[in-house]
């Protein structure tokens, strides 16, 4: 487990790199044109060069490059070129917010999608058509139109829950499960649609394996042939899935932040690269690379401790 563990950390830190690596150049490739987004598309050519070396831009780079990585391992992710404020201290604030919104998008996902998956593998029938169909439709439907629907229903029309904005848990905590309620649906629907097709899948195949066969030939109890048996081994696949849909959760959360003015992180990703604020940029790019790494790395440690025979991949 730990040869596991540390190529697993090797193939992250890679990843983490050539990702990082690669951002930084789209964002900074063109210093000229950084400089003059901060300046203004009517700026002089003497002002853009001025301004390129204010900010370090007339440098190689990966001189950049290699101080932004060093000043990323001190903490220190540079300043808005805009507001002139620390990146780090604007993802402090704004970071829990997204996090609560993936995090409970995905432990409700994993619940909901398992139990509906189990449920349309289990009983077939008009039950299996149902959660088929109904999947087919979540994954289909945008999240973005979603939220759409659920602000003109239950926010406009019901008057259930606030349309925008959010109350942080320190001062309400009623605020703050009413304030990200509707958000959390915009982003649950299509994430539980393609994990319980998917889990459905996984259990199907199990359900149908010599094991399953041999255990029932025993004289082995359904209940924990499919709970001590089928579950664990279909946990691998569901986990995988699971790490897919963070990462389209997290894409999500780009526009159901914009459009219930949620202060979190895509929000702040949207904005800064409408403005042209590169280091805002890279850091909201920065953190959402190494969330989608830890969330890999925990969910393959998970799929090895399921699944013994990962181990040996």
């Amino acid at each position: 487990m730990p040869v596991l563990l540390l190529r697993q950390l090797a193939r992250a830190a890679g990843i983490f790199l050539v990702v990082t690596f690669s951002t930084f150049c789209l964002m900074y490739g063109n210093g000229e044109g950084v400089a003059r987004a901060t300046l203004g598309m009517s700026a002089s050519a003497s002002d853009v060069r001025r301004r390129m070396a204010e900010l370090g831009l007339d440098r190689p780079l990966l001189v950049q490059f290699s101080d932004w990585l060093g000043g990323v391992f001190t903490g220190d992710l540079g300043h808005s070129y805009i507001s002139g404020q620390s990146v780090a201290g604007a993802l402090e604030v704004r970071v829990p917010v997204t996090l609560a919104l993936t995090l409970i998008t995905l432990a409700l996902t994993a619940v909901i999608g398992v139990v509906l998956g189990v449920t349309a593998a289990v009983h077939g029938g008009w039950v299996d058509r149902v959660v088929q169909f109904l999947s087919v439709l979540g994954t289909a439907i945008p999240n973005f139109v979603v939220a759409i629907v659920l602000v003109f229903a239950f926010a406009v029309y019901y008057r259930a829950f606030p349309a925008t904005g959010y109350t942080s848990p320190e001062i309400s905590p009623g605020g703050w499960l009413s304030s990200i309620t509707l958000p959390v649906l915009a982003l649950l629907i299509g994430s539980v649609a393609g994990s319980a097709v998917q889990f459905r899948a996984a259990v199907l195949d199990n359900l149908g394996r010599d094991y399953v066969r041999t255990l029932r030939s025993r004289g082995i109890p359904e209940r924990q042939i499919l709970f001590r048996h089928v579950l664990r081994n279909a946990g691998g696949p569901g986990l995988t899935v699971l790490n897919l849909q963070l990462i389209g959760t997290l894409g999500g959360a780009v526009f159901v932040e914009q459009i219930f003015a949620l202060p979190g992180m895509g929000q702040l990703g949207n904005l800064s690269s409408q403005a042209g604020d590169v280091p805002m940029v890279m850091g909201t790019v920065l953190v959402t690379i190494v969330i989608v790494i830890v969330v890999n790395i925990l969910g393959d440690l998970a799929t090895m401790f399921l699944n013994p025979k990962a181990r040996t991949r």
